[in-house]
C-alpha cells in the first residue's frame, strides 16, 4: 500500500487502498488466517498524524508480523522531506516491529546512515530502496566503493547469468543518474544488447569470452541423451528417484494426420534437458505401467499421494514388485504426479511410457472370440502387439517396505 504511482491507484491498489481501511483490514486478516507464514504490509502516512496511528492500530489487529512506513503521504514524491517524526510516533505506538523507509539521499549516503535513520526513527530495521540502486556497495560496512568498480562487477554478474540486458541497462542509468549525459552515459542509453553494454564499459573482450564459454557448456548438455541426463538415483530410503513431469499434448493439436506429423516433428527437436517428454492423449504412463503388471502377471501398482500445504502441489509414490518409484518434482494435481511416478517406474526399467513416436505397450480393443470359434483360424492369429517386445523382468531396488510419505 505504498505504491502512489497512477498505474497502480487507478486500479484501487497501492496507495489507493489507504482510503479504504475495511477492504485493507479485511485482505490482510484473510492473509494472517489463510498461511502459515508471517504477514507484512507496507504504508504510507495519512495526511493527519491521528488518522495514520488509527489505521496502523486497527492493521495491527489483524495479526501482522511487522509493519513498513514510509515517511511520505500518497501525493508526495523524492523530492519532499521524509517525516520521521510521523514513522516515530507510529514506532511507538505499536508493539509489532516497525520497518522504517523513505530515507534516501535525505538522510541515507552511507552505511552508517542507516542505523542514523533507525535510531532517528526509533524503528526496529530500516528498509532501503533508492540509495542500494545508486550504489548497492551501500551495505559494505567498510564503506562506498567507487561506482564504476561497482558498475563493472554488476555487468559481470549479468553476463555470466544471463540477465536481460533491459534489466541491465534500467540498473545501469539508476547507477549513473546524473552522469547519463556523460558519453559512456549516451552508450548506455543506445545500448540495444548485453554485448553493446559491455562495449560501453570496456567488457567487450569479457562479453566475447563469457558468451564462448556459456555456448560450449550449453553445448555438451545439449549433446547428453535422454538417458544420460535423466540417470534414476534410488536414496537411502530404497525409493527410485527422477526428476520428471507429465507434459501431454492437447487433443486439439492432433486435427488430422498432418497435425500429428507436425507436432511430432517439433517435439523431436525439444532440448533433452526438458524435464517432461510429450505424450499424446489417448496413452498415458500409467495405462503403459498397468497393462505390463498385467502381462507379466504382477500386482497392480498403488499410487500413495500427498499434498504440500504451502504451495499445494502434489508428490506420489508408486509401489510396483515391492519397489517404490517418485518424481522429485511437484505437479499442481493428483492425477499429474501420479503420471509423473508411473513415468520413473516405467524409465527405470527401460520400458515404453507411450510417448510421441513410441511403441505403445498397450493393447488395441479385441474382439471377444465366440464360443465355436477355432482359436488357430487366421481371425483369432492376431499379429504379436508392441508391448510384446518389451517384457523383461521388473527388477526390485529394494524391501520399500517403509512408505516414504510417513512422517511428512
Amino acid at each position: 500500500m505504498g505504491c502512489p504511482k497512477e498505474y497502480s491507484t487507478k486500479g484501487g491498489m497501492g496507495a489507493a487502498l489507504l482510503s479504504d481501511p475495511d477492504k485493507i483490514e479485511k485482505i490482510l486478516s484473510t492473509l494472517v488466517k489463510g498461511t502459515c507464514r508471517p504477514v507484512t504490509c507496507k504504508i504510507r502516512i495519512l495526511p493527519s498524524l491521528e488518522d495514520t496511528l488509527s489505521l496502523v492500530k486497527r492493521i495491527e489487529r489483524t495479526g501482522i508480523a511487522a509493519i513498513a512506513v514510509h515517511g511520505r503521504k500518497r501525493e508526495e514524491r523524492p523530492q519532499h522531506p521524509v517525516s520521521c517524526e510521523a514513522i516515530k510516533a507510529i514506532a511507538e505506538t505499536l508493539s509489532i516491529p516497525v520497518i522504517a523507509n523513505g530515507g534516501s539521499h535525505d538522510h541515507i549516503q552511507g552505511y552508517l546512515d542507516i542505523e542514523d535513520f533507525r535510531q532517528t526513527t526509533a524503528a526496529s530495521s530500516v528498509m532501503v530502496a533508492r540509495a542500494a540502486m545508486w550504489n548497492p556497495s551501500i551495505f559494505l560496512k567498510e564503506g562506498l566503493r567507487p561506482l564504476e568498480e561497482v558498475m563493472q562487477k554488476y555487468i559481470r554478474y549479468a553476463v555470466q547469468y544471463g540477465n536481460h540486458y533491459t534489466n541491465t541497462k534500467y540498473c545501469l542509468c539508476q547507477m549513473l543518474r546524473e552522469q547519463l549525459e556523460s558519453p559512456q552515459g549516451r552508450l548506455l542509453h543506445a545500448a540495444q544488447s548485453s554485448q553493446e553494454i559491455c562495449e560501453a564499459f570496456g567488457l567487450g573482450a569479457f562479453y566475447e569470452e563469457t558468451t564462448r564459454e556459456l555456448d560450449a557448456r550449453r553445448a555438451k548438455l545439449l549433446a547428453r541423451t535422454p538417458e544420460e541426463a535423466r540417470e534414476p538415483v534410488e536414496d537411502t530410503s530404497g525409493v527410485v528417484k527422477m526428476a520428471v513431469k507429465f507434459d501431454r499434448i492437447p487433443k486439439k493439436a492432433f486435427r488430422g494426420r498432418r497435425h500429428f506429423l507436425k507436432a511430432q516433428a517439433v517435439l523431436s527437436g525439444l532440448c533433452v534437458l526438458s524435464q517432461g517428454r510429450a505424450y499424446p492423449p489417448q496413452i498415458t504412463p500409467k495405462m503403459c505401467l498397468l497393462e505390463w503388471c498385467r502381462r507379466e502377471k504382477v500386482a497392480q501398482p498403488v499410487y500413495e499421494t500427498i499434498q504440500r500445504p504451502l504451495d499445494r502441489l502434489f508428490c506420489s509414490v508408486v509401489t510396483v514388485a515391492e519397489q517404490k518409484y517418485q518424481s522429485t518434482l511437484w505437479d499442481k494435481s493428483k492425477k499429474l504426479a501420479e503420471q509423473a511416478a508411473a513415468i520413473v517406474c516405467l524409465r527405470s526399467q527401460g520400458l515404453p511410457e507411450g510417448r510421441l513416436g513410441e511403441e505403445s505397450p498397450c493393447p488395441r480393443k479385441r474382439k471377444r472370440e465366440g464360443p465355436d470359434q477355432d482359436p488357430g483360424s487366421p481371425r483369432a492369429q492376431e499379429p504379436a502387439l508392441p508391448g510384446e517386445l518389451c517384457k523383461k523382468p521388473l527388477l526390485a531396488l529394494g524391501s520399500g517396505e517403509e512408505s516414504l510419505l510417513e512422517g511428512r
